[in-house]
Order: structure tokens, then C-alpha cells, then sequence
């Protein structure tokens, strides 16, 4: 667990700076930085900030569905963010537990983190339109 909730929200803050202006280096710098302080359980409190980010507030009724058309042919890394923010949307937390867990034991983390950071400032830029 991170050292605070405020923490998380700078390094989620930080992650989406570097997103924003394209830095894909710092974005993985920053969850390295996290990983280092924290463990995986620090990447994934940002990753579940991310994701509460991209979803919004308050959640919106209903569930979210983990698949979708076509997901089976997206990458491993766009089918991961799908079903990571869906399983927030839906307060699954084991679900989003066991994709963090296969995502760094399958050496894909980074690159599902990176395309959720490339995910939220996209949903983001589209919400200010």
C-alpha cells in the first residue's frame, strides 16, 4: 500500500502530466519510481486511479461489461485496460486484482500501464469537447 491516498494521487497526476505531452518514457519512469517505493501494490493503487479517472464520478448505474465485440482480436494490452476499468466501473475488485496479477506475471504490466495512462488522457481530452 502506498504511503497515502494524497501520494497515489501525485504519482496518478504525474502519470497523466507525462501522458499529456506524449512522454512515454516518464510514464513508465513514474510507475517504475512507484514500483520501487511501493511494490505492485503501489502501481496498482495508481492503476485503480487511472481507471477511477477514466470512469468518473459518480459511476455510472449499471454494470460494465468485461467484453465486447471484437476484443478477442485487440491486443493484449488494449483487451487488458478494457476489462481493468470495467472491473472498477463494476467495484469487482477481484477481477481487477487477478488482471493486475496475470499482467505482470505474463511481463505485459508496463504495457498495459502505459496504454491506460494513453487511455485516460484520451477519454479526458474527449470530455472537455
Amino acid at each position: 500500500m502506498t504511503d497515502s491516498p494524497q501520494q497515489t494521487f501525485a504519482d496518478a497526476t504525474a502519470i497523466l502530466s507525462s501522458a499529456l505531452d506524449g512522454d512515454s518514457d516518464a510514464v513508465v519512469g513514474t510507475f517504475d519510481a512507484v514500483v520501487d517505493r511501493d511494490g505492485l501494490t503501489g502501481a496498482y493503487d495508481v492503476a485503480w486511479c487511472l481507471a477511477a479517472t477514466m470512469v468518473g464520478d459518480p459511476v455510472p448505474p449499471g454494470a460494465c461489461a468485461l467484453d465486447f465485440p471484437g476484443i478477442d482480436q485487440a491486443e493484449y494490452d488494449a483487451r487488458w485496460v478494457a476489462r481493468f476499468v470495467s472491473a472498477y466501473a463494476n467495484s469487482d475488485l477481484e477481477t481487477a486484482r487477478a488482471l493486475f496479477g496475470a499482467a505482470a506475471a505474463d511481463g505485459l504490466l508496463p504495457e498495459c500501464l502505459l496504454t491506460l495512462a494513453g487511455s485516460t488522457i484520451a477519454t479526458l481530452r474527449h470530455r472537455s469537447t
